[in-house]
């Protein structure tokens, strides 16, 4: 079973299942997703800052995992926050967990309905959340961006430390959407509203959230540029995946017990111990996971657009439709390991530009991006940057930071042209 990728993207395959699925998670309106955009920028909330000579006293780091578990992932959030408890809060870092439920999957532990905030203490007993409840919010929209927000911004506020960490677990679609639909994929999808966050609002609330050092996404398909591109400004490290994440998503005892045991970590350290126990938890289980430098996002964004150039000048669409049908691709199909294709491409073409330009970015990715990468053999061709490569134009591709500044819509919409 997959644990974080819409349940109906992993037991379907026909574009048809995909639109209805799409119905079931997305919420469709009148306006257009900039005017959405732009009519939330006015109410976004900001960080408040915290004064230097507060730092000496604080803890080493707070890790914040916002569980949406109003879905069908409901029983997994309760194993994850046990495990949690494993290991537990120390004098040196805080463990703050945002968690809601859902009526209709799993009833045990209470089976309480609403969302509510624990400081994750040590515990021996496997069955049950023992954390003190820190506050019960009731009802809340945990696909609504400033829900995220809200909470890592209580965190920062309430548990400060030197560093921090943020976990968004849930569902994850990357960017992508099925054609006909009008949101760009996201993650965090509420069943019980019937929203969720979109690639766009996940950059609104880290703006609204201010820096942190590690964000990780426990949930599928969210390691692209197209997200990455959004977020880059408000975080140092990113941990995603490129395909779907197995049943059990991050193992969090393993992955915070180390954490725990060394609390001066570097957010480099814990981002590659994040990507490192969930490898070596899951082992020849089929899986992947990576480290992403955001701050080189910047230096990404030329080299792609050179490549795109050298290209669209070779003229070479029939040996890209080739390459794209043979390269690493994931539950979304049109997810594509970028440095596979760029592999295959590169070798088939008899454009020096383009084996060269190909050739400076798949260094750039292997040498300066992704710092760390984990996968099992079936995943080989996984390099630790999937893009987004589909057969047709899509509109609110447009809509990303990613499309504004890098010129890979135009070398869709180039070689997707008849």
């Amino acid at each position: 079973m997959f644990r974080k990728a819409m349940l109906a993207l992993v037991l379907v395959s026909s574009v048809s299942a995909l639109v209805s699925a799409e119905i079931k998670f997305d919420t469709l309106n009148n306006t257009s997703l900039q005017q959405e955009i732009s009519a939330m920028e006015l109410t976004l909330p900001e960080a408040a800052p915290v004064a230097a000579e507060d730092k000496a006293a604080q803890k080493e780091w707070t890790i914040m995992v916002f569980i949406n578990a109003k879905n069908n992932l409901e029983r997994y959030g309760l194993l994850d926050v046990n495990e949690m408890e494993k290991v537990g809060s120390s004098d040196k870092v805080n463990i703050v967990v945002e968690m809601g439920r859902i009526n209709g999957y799993a009833s045990n532990d209470g089976d309480w309905k609403t969302t509510r905030r624990y400081l994750v203490k040590k515990d021996n007993d496997f069955s049950k959340i023992t954390s003190p409840v820190l506050a019960d919010l009731g009802k809340t929209d945990m696909g609504d961006y400033k829900s995220l927000a809200a909470f890592a911004n209580w965190a920062k506020t309430t548990y400060p430390a030197k560093r921090y960490m943020l976990i968004v677990w849930n569902h994850g679609a990357g960017w992508i959407k099925a054609r006909g639909m009008n949101d760009p994929k996201g993650i965090s999808y509420d069943d019980e509203t019937g929203n969720h966050i979109t690639t766009p609002q996940f950059g609104m609330a880290m703006k609204a959230i201010g820096k942190v050092d590690v964000i990780g996404t426990d949930a599928c398909l969210m390691q692209m540029p197209e997200v990455n591109y959004e977020i880059k400004d408000y975080v140092d490290y990113i941990v995603a995946s490129e395909e779907t994440e197995p049943g059990d998503g991050y193992t969090y005892d393993t992955f915070l017990g180390p954490v725990v045991a060394k609390p001066t970590m570097t957010p480099r350290e814990v981002g590659a111990q994040a990507v490192n126990a969930y490898s070596d938890h899951y082992g020849s289980q089929d899986h992947t996971q990576s480290l992403v430098l955001a701050s080189a996002m910047n230096g990404f964004i030329p080299m792609v657009n050179n490549f795109v150039k050298a290209a669209m000048a070779a003229n070479e669409k029939a040996l890209i439709k080739t390459a794209m049908s043979g390269a690493q691709a994931y539950a979304y199909a049109e997810n594509k390991d970028l440095w596979h294709f760029l592999s295959l491409y590169a070798a088939s073409s008899k454009d020096a530009n383009v084996k060269a330009t190909a050739k400076t970015l798949q260094d750039y990715i292997t040498n300066t991006l992704v710092l760390v990468n984990r996968t099992n053999s079936s995943y080989s061709d996984s390099h630790g940057i999937a893009i987004y490569m589909p057969n047709y134009v899509n509109s609110s591709y447009a809509s990303l930071a990613w499309s504004r500044d890098a010129q890979w819509d135009e070398f869709i919409a180039w070689y997707t042209a008849k």
